[in-house]
């Protein structure tokens, strides 16, 4: 499985992309395999503060309920309303409109801790 350059990753499944501050979350295609059809995605308030390895949120699927984990701490600036009623995205298009939430990073010193694409790829393969 290829995961996209450029992204970070969490040893909990979850990607950021950054740009300017500010990073989109939300679960790696590796997870949404993992879970099988999501069913529904709880998502935090706007403005919420995020500590980094902290809970923001919960996925269920029809196999499962998990966790989501926040990549680095910040504020929540957006939140994929979508979600509410297609949650299905997260499964059909995990890096791009089945995004989770958008964070104002409070310290970008915290991505430094995160896994680039060839080190999660090794991640996954472990976890096979």
């Amino acid at each position: 499985m290829e995961f996209p350059k450029g992204l970070k990753f969490t040893m909990e499944h979850e990607w950021i992309r950054v740009t300017d501050g500010r990073g989109v979350v939300g679960i790696t295609a590796f997870a949404q395999e993992q879970l099988g059809d999501v069913v529904f995605v709880e998502l935090p308030k706007m403005d919420a503060q995020l500590s980094q390895g902290g809970t923001f949120g919960v996925v269920e699927s029809v196999k499962t309920v998990s966790d989501l984990f926040s990549p680095v701490s910040g504020r929540v600036t957006a939140v994929n309303k979508k979600l509410e009623t297609q949650p299905e995205l997260v499964n059909t298009d995990p890096y791009d409109k089945g995004w989770i939430i958008e964070i104002e990073l409070s310290d970008p010193k915290e991505l430094d801790s995160l896994m680039d694409a060839d080190q999660y790829t090794k991640q996954c393969e472990n976890e096979q």
